[in-house]
């Protein structure tokens, strides 16, 4: 593996007594597509400001491309930023706002023409150096920004939260289009984002956050299929959390009693008989059946659908358990299931396929 090219050592960092970064340490590699994801107030702004140099940290220290920064001004750190507002020069074309850095640190002109030129060509606003900014649709106002950034060749681009101004259907276009010019470019990329379905799409690696410290650090399909905790579960996605305690164990499997069922599960985590457990299923991985057609799976949960929610693709089912216990399933539309419907009231058998639960300890 290459060295990392953004080091975090046991960094902190408080604002009026408030800890806002706490003992955060992380190796970001080369050309990695790396998204720190949180709720507001997290500290993942925070992690980008530091990284930047617009923010000192109280403890610890930062290494970029393998020497500290501490101490040095963002203009001697290697590193550009994409803000969330994009910043960009209202009274300048759209080819100075992209020259602007260039400028700054004096290349000639015909240098600058051509890595603007170039910059406009991968950004796909090739033609519309001219224009200004106020005569930019929002998505086309992104672009500069991150054209603004490239420009410079960073070895680390810094984007904070930079999709969240643009509506639906551009955000979805622009997470495939910067994800394409990530892989183009070579560029770490560091992506601060609340939203868990863009952080999922986008991420080489998705480093959740909460009150500062670092909740989970891996793949998107392991903080989505293998949270770590609680936070984790509930904070990636819709999750069913179910209460248990285990009756009794084996080699590598346990038999657990949830919802007054007793369920074979595996036991990856030794756990112990008389051990109170989480059970945690996501919407889509729940199987539910209709008792007056032979519930063919066993053991089962049984339950009644409260109501029931069409979303094209999908239908979610809100399934009532218990006075106390509801849930959420998410079915798809298939050439099996073409015509999905339950009545309210219904009676449905849940149950799911054996493996596909994350198992935590009750605490």
């Amino acid at each position: 593996m290459k060295p990392a090219v953004i080091s975090f050592k046991n960094i902190s960092k408080s604002f009026d007594d408030l800890i806002v970064v706490d003992n955060f340490s992380i190796d970001v590699y080369p050309g990695e597509f790396l998204t720190l994801l949180g709720p507001s107030g997290c500290g993942k702004t925070s992690v980008l400001r530091l990284i930047a140099g617009f923010e000192e940290a109280d403890h610890g220290e930062i290494f970029i491309d393998g020497i500290s920064v501490s101490g040095k001004p963002p203009n001697q750190r290697n590193v550009n930023t994409v803000f969330q507002s994009y910043a960009l020069f209202p009274h300048m074309t759209v080819f100075d706002n992209i020259a602007f850095g260039l400028k700054i640190k004096k290349h000639d002109w015909k240098h600058i023409s051509q890595e603007v030129l170039s910059a406009l060509e991968m950004v796909k606003l090739t033609g519309m150096g001219d224009r200004k900014i106020h005569r930019l649709s929002g998505g086309q106002q992104q672009r500069v920004a991150i054209a603004r950034a490239i420009v410079n060749k960073p070895l680390v681009l810094l984007l904070d939260e930079s999709l969240s101004a643009l509506d639906y259907r551009l955000r979805k276009e622009m997470q495939l289009e910067l994800k394409h010019l990530q892989r183009k470019l070579g560029i770490t990329f560091i992506f601060v984002t609340h939203d868990q379905e863009e952080a999922i799409t986008m991420s080489d690696r998705i480093v959740v956050m909460n009150n500062g410290r670092i909740e989970q650090d891996g793949s998107p399909k392991e903080v989505y299929e293998e949270p770590v905790n609680l936070f984790v579960a509930r904070f990636v996605g819709e999750i069913n959390v179910f209460d248990g305690e285990v009756i009794s164990t084996g080699k590598s499997r346990m038999i657990a009693r949830v919802g007054g069922t007793d369920f074979e599960l595996a036991n990856k985590k030794g756990f112990e008989v008389g051990q109170k457990i989480r059970v945690l299923l996501r919407p889509e991985d729940i199987k539910v059946e209709r008792p007056a057609e032979g519930c063919s799976t066993a053991p089962f949960l049984e339950g009644k659908v409260r109501e029931m929610i069409y979303k094209g693709t999908t239908v979610d089912l809100i399934v009532n358990l218990n006075r106390e216990k509801t849930i959420l399933i998410t079915e798809f539309f298939n050439e099996d299931a073409e015509d999905i419907h339950y009545e309210s009231g219904e009676k449905v058998c849940i149950s799911w396929i054996k493996g596909w639960e994350v198992i935590l300890t009750d605490d």
